[in-house]
């Protein structure tokens, strides 16, 4: 990962990929938000540019975040049968929008737990009864496979 002042502009940070293209987030010093892929040989050389909204940059975050961490906690519980680890969206005007962790009683209710929550590319380990979701986050949750179900049904249908 390469961090670029852009004097005047904000920073561009950036990486290279596999084919050699270098793929980037430029913040702008007014908060603008722009997805780019750049040459391999000039990364100053833009391909293509993307602007994004605070909540669009924060949704693809949750989309390069999220399975990441679910694979590290499924690989991680490989070798205990029986348990398994999904991620479970809270969706605008869901029920649970706005509301707590506590107010789900998912534990009690599926045997499921919450064991993160991703928002907006930030990953809330263990969050605590009185963590309130918004739309837009996922949550991280480890149980069986009949309590996660249940536990989707419950964050979908109150």
């Amino acid at each position: 990962m390469e961090v670029t002042p852009l004097p005047g502009i904000g920073v561009r940070k950036d990486f290279a990929i596999r084919n050699g293209r270098r793929v980037g987030v430029v913040t702008h010093r007014d908060g603008q938000i722009e997805l780019i892929v750049s040459k391999s040989d000039d990364p100053d050389a833009c391909l293509a540019s993307l602007p994004l909204t605070v909540d669009e940059a924060g949704a693809l975050a949750n989309l390069l975040g999220a399975p990441q961490l679910v694979a590290q906690l499924t690989e991680e519980h490989r070798e205990v049968p029986g348990i398994n680890t999904r991620q479970l969206p809270i969706k605008a005007n869901a029920p649970f929008d706005g509301r707590t962790l506590g107010d789900t009683a998912l534990r009690t209710r599926t045997g499921v737990s919450v064991v993160a929550v991703m928002r907006a590319g930030q990953v809330h380990p263990s969050p605590t009864p009185e963590f309130t979701f918004t739309a837009g986050d996922l949550l991280v949750a480890v149980g069986t496979a009949e309590g996660l179900e249940n536990a989707q049904k419950i964050l979908k249908n109150g």
